[in-house]
């Protein structure tokens, strides 16, 4: 019913400064944000592509890795993050093909743009790319080539697709280097099964020392880690042993002393010494089950004093104290050894071994390194470099082509790279349309346009006319039966073979890839309504729930303004203000205790 006054009574559902918006302006809106983030990494695509440096404040980052760009962004805007999603996915599963996905998305939203401007209903549209999409990744598995990677040709296929994923990178130019090392890590790690390649991250250390040149960079079949803090005495250890039986600890092996407030009832003056060789005695009963067990290298996740470390030096041993969790369950898995959280009991069962163990120096570095490991999964790449943005962006790299290889052993099928396999989708989602009706064959005709951004961006990063080698292109998959490989010649800025010039990826990659961007665009074409809430540290957000003009009540003022605020004048007399508008001169204290 309606007031005497003719007003109707005011339904308020959102806080004062909650921003919405909705519609089809805001989803070109989202569309437009997106394309904005499609720019900045769009020049980091493929071989010829350029680096993008992010500082923030602390350290600058040099990178064309799309991931770690799209993360360094801190993007805002609540749509856009989906491509700061859609990149990580890809990283995490495949590895490379970051800068590919967010490409693909943003691509295909910009070629739907026209049809949500005309006034289509995002759900056909929606309907259509999903449609397009599962085509498209059953065209991807059914062009892959297969590969058994225990013949030399799969040796051969896991290098080439190693040296593809460093193509684009920082150290594209010591591929011959890297592009083995890496094979050689992952193809260690899969020696017992393929299981243990969901392990990468934990199994293969990268560890980066600054200085010398990048060629000095190696590979540890086994483990290597950073000389940990060590006591006096330590320099007269034995550095080397030739197989060693190693114990590995979390325990720590120092002297403790009683704390301040601890209370001791003595009759005896001598009855306080027989105290303090007491707790010399536990330390020395814990160092001597360590020797006794029959142990040559002693270490522990916990700190090994002084007095241990002379102890264990006085007797033959090696110890270190304080090592790296992952180091420590990367020795464990290598040697065979079992970590103990007690010096009590321990027998030659729980003790590994490795055939050499030795402390070495690598540029300013001493690096203790055990070789000949029973159980050769696990490995350590050292990494040499002139600066730490360098060896960063190495290390980056490196991982980008360790996971590409782990793909390829489990997929065991590669596709030609170069935007050979996106042209041939997009081909065979043209000839798909032509057998649909009404307005699904424009929508899968601009998905197929959309995937041809790929080889698009490899010409334009590269300096090239993209239009006559699309073109070119296009006439070659079309019209030639043996094209279905064609791709972009990087070298010289033509057409050419991918597949025979060597540049693999893994199927897995495409798939992955052609699937998160068609999963990205259907995500953001269906959000219609955008409600973004004010920041709740804001002391304006939280009072009156009605703003001038709210709900038709001629712009009144909320009840606390109503009332004058007299209790806040006074409160803010007292001390300041808890609730509602502040008394003059007083504020809220960000933080504990504040508002």
């Amino acid at each position: 019913m309606m007031g005497p006054m003719g007003m109707r009574p005011g339904i308020i559902l959102l806080r004062e400064g909650t921003d919405t918006s909705q519609g089809k302006a805001q989803l070109i809106s989202n569309i437009n944000a997106c394309q904005a983030i499609a720019d900045a990494v769009r020049t980091t695509l493929g071989p010829r592509g350029m680096d993008k440096l992010v500082a923030d404040g602390r350290k600058v980052t040099i990178s064309n890795d799309g991931a770690t760009i799209m993360r360094l962004l801190e993007i805002e805007h609540p749509a856009a993050k989906t491509l700061v999603d859609i990149s990580m996915s890809q990283d995490a599963e495949v590895g490379d093909g970051t800068t590919s996905v967010v490409l693909l998305a943003v691509e295909i939203l910009k070629q739907m743009k026209s049809f949500v401007e005309e006034g289509v209903h995002p759900q056909i549209i929606i309907r259509h790319i999903r449609s397009a999409s599962s085509i498209a990744v059953k065209k991807v598995n059914d062009l892959a080539v297969s590969f058994d990677t225990s013949t030399p040709e799969g040796e051969e296929m896991l290098l080439k697709t190693a040296s593809t994923a460093l193509n684009s990178k920082l150290i594209a130019t010591h591929q011959d280097l890297f592009a083995p090392m890496i094979v050689d890590a992952v193809r260690s790690l899969a020696a017992v099964s393929n299981d243990d390649l969901d392990d990468l991250r934990g199994m293969i250390s990268i560890k980066k020392i600054p200085g010398g040149d990048v060629r000095q960079s190696f590979l540890v079949k086994g483990v290597a880690f950073k000389k940990t803090f060590s006591y006096a005495g330590f320099e007269q250890m034995t550095k080397k042993f030739s197989n060693p039986k190693i114990l590995l600890l979390n325990v720590e092996l120092e002297l403790k002393n009683e704390k301040e407030n601890a209370e001791v009832r003595i009759e005896d003056p001598e009855q306080y010494q027989s105290i303090v060789d007491a707790e010399w005695q536990v330390i020395y009963d814990k160092l001597d089950s360590c020797i006794g067990c029959g142990a040559n290298i002693v270490l522990s996740k916990l700190p090994i004093g002084d007095l241990a470390t002379q102890y264990f030096c006085d007797r033959g041993l090696f110890c270190a104290g304080r090592v790296e969790d992952g180091d420590l369950k990367r020795v464990a898995k290598a040697t065979g050894a079992t970590v103990q959280t007690s010096t009590n009991g321990i027998f030659e069962g729980v003790l590994g071994t490795c055939s050499v163990f030795e402390e070495k120096r690598v540029g300013d570095e001493r690096f203790n390194i055990f070789t000949g490991c029973p159980n050769a999964l696990t490995s350590t790449m050292v990494l040499r470099g002139g600066t730490e943005q360098f060896i960063a962006e190495s290390e980056r790299s490196i991982h980008d082509a360790l996971m590409v290889v782990k793909r390829s052993l489990k997929s065991r099928s590669v596709v030609a790279g170069g935007g050979a396999v996106e042209l041939e989708v997009a081909k065979h989602l043209r000839e798909h349309a032509l057998g649909i009706e009404g307005k699904g064959q424009l929508i899968v005709n601009a998905f197929a346009k959309a995937l041809e951004i790929v080889p698009r961006q490899l010409c334009d990063n590269a300096g090239f006319d993209s239009n006559d080698i699309l073109s070119a292109l296009r006439r070659k998959h079309t019209q030639d039966e043996d094209g279905k490989w064609y791709g972009v010649d990087i070298e010289n800025g033509d057409i050419a073979d991918t597949f025979a010039a060597g540049i693999w990826e893994p199927s897995d990659n495409k798939s992955n890839s052609l699937a998160s961007a068609a999963e990205a665009a259907q995500v953001i074409l269906s959000i219609d309504e955008t409600v973004i809430n004010p920041r709740s540290q804001d002391p304006g957000a939280a009072t009156g729930m009605m703003g001038p003009g709210a709900g038709g009540m001629g712009g009144q003022k909320p009840l606390s303004n109503m009332m004058g605020g007299a209790m806040d004048q006074v409160n803010a007399q007292k001390g300041g203000s808890r609730s509602g508008n502040l008394g003059n001169g007083v504020s809220y204290l960000k933080g504990r205790g504040g508002g």
